[in-house]
């Protein structure tokens, strides 16, 4: 079985400029995610989706393999991933003869996802016959949707969702929310019918330290901290 780890990392950013690169803890951002990816026992090639040299080469110095460069037009702020993924696998089929079973996307925003957790969530998806595999974080019971409330037109607090509100902790439902995500597990097929998640969808839970995702210079500072107290 080809399990592709694919890590996707654009140097366009605004709110941290080259924020893949950027330094977390001495070390540039996406060197977390390639030993994470390289020390993968599932992971049977792992490659770097990029369109900036610089990026590609920090890559390269990791030990991480980037073969061509992004297209332009599928490095904008508003580009979606599923056809960066598209593009990536009709590379390697029409250049390589490569075609992957299983596709992990592994976003370099996330600096404490291990290779175990890559490992575990491949494994979730292999031994359940899913169609996608997504990590997720628990939802604090405080911004659980039945702690949620709106202003109405005169200003005062109502229900988000209809019906009573609930209360007590204990007494609202688990819910799950994307942790970035860290980790998208899809089996070629579903990419294939130009979906990222299937119709059988299963999460794979993580605890809220290797949640972390990037997305401000706050994000920063919080996973160095994490990182030294893991």
């Amino acid at each position: 079985m080809h399990i592709l780890g694919l890590i996707p990392a654009r140097g366009g950013s605004k709110a941290i400029r080259k924020k893949n690169i950027a330094l977390l803890a001495g070390k540039p951002l996406l060197a977390y995610t390639c030993e994470a990816a390289l020390a993968s026992r599932r992971l049977t090639r792992v490659l770097l989706n990029t369109d900036d040299p610089e990026i590609a080469e920090v890559g390269r110095a990791c030990g991480v393999d980037a073969p061509f460069m992004r297209p332009a037009d599928l490095a904008a702020d508003d580009t979606p991933i599923l056809p960066v993924i598209q593009h990536a696998l009709g590379w390697l089929k029409e250049q390589q003869h490569y075609l992957a079973d299983i596709v992990v996307l592994l976003q370099p925003t996330s600096p404490l996802r291990r290779a175990e957790h890559v490992d575990a969530a491949v494994d979730l998806l292999v031994e359940s016959g899913a169609d996608t595999v997504v990590s997720v974080v628990a939802v604090p019971h405080h911004f659980n949707p039945f702690s949620l409330m709106l202003l109405d037109e005169q200003g005062y607090l109502t229900p988000f969702g209809a019906g009573p509100m609930i209360l007590r902790r204990q007494d609202k439902p688990r819910v799950y929310a994307r942790n970035g995500p860290a980790i998208l597990v899809i089996r070629r097929e579903t990419i294939e019918q130009g979906k990222l998640y299937g119709d059988r969808t299963l999460p794979y839970e993580m605890d809220a330290a290797s949640s972390v995702d990037i997305d401000s210079p706050d994000d920063l500072t919080l996973a160095e901290f994490w990182l030294k107290r893991l």
